[in-house]
């Protein structure tokens, strides 16, 4: 090979990799964040320091509890009281996906508690569906998994409702 195409697979090779890296660093978890309340089974509201925002959980769907149009749907103030059992006052990491806000500017995220991803935890226990809105995926497959083995066992809404 010449010189200049052995610099040319270099650069190629550099910019392929630096790629990887930026997109592996927008999918990590943030710095720490504290969960100051629970609005349903899927969203929480956190803080950092004066910072404040509301968090949709990414990849869950959790019957509802507080829809303006709504009924209360089976198992949703189950599945809002165990994540304000599990999750209130806890420090959690936000891991981002694709898209950061929803229409309703709420972020959307993975809470990640303990290094563990809590939304596979709700739909482990059948507190919540699967619900991937694109271009959100990430962690669809894995939680696709959990959902199933939810099913399956019966846990939860699936034996409830």
């Amino acid at each position: 090979m010449t010189r200049s195409r052995v610099v040319v697979v270099a650069i190629i090779a550099a910019a392929s990799l630096g790629g990887w890296r930026l997109g592996q660093a927008r999918h990590s978890a943030t710095a720490a964040w504290t969960v100051v309340g629970v609005i349903d089974g899927d969203t929480i509201a956190v803080a950092r320091g004066t910072e404040t925002d509301t968090v949709r959980l990414l990849g869950i769907d959790t019957p509802e509890t507080h829809h303006p149009t709504k009924a209360v749907e089976c198992f949703g103030p189950e599945a809002a009281s165990y994540t304000d059992q599990q999750l209130l006052g806890r420090s959690v990491q936000l891991e981002a996906d694709i898209e950061e806000r929803d229409r309703y500017d709420r972020r959307l995220a993975y809470v990640v508690v303990d290094g563990e991803r809590f939304n596979d935890e709700l739909l482990r226990r059948g507190y919540a569906r699967l619900l991937v809105i694109e271009p959100n995926h990430t962690h669809a497959r894995t939680m696709l998994r959990a959902e199933l083995d939810a099913k399956r066992a019966g846990r939860g809404l699936w034996g409830e409702c």
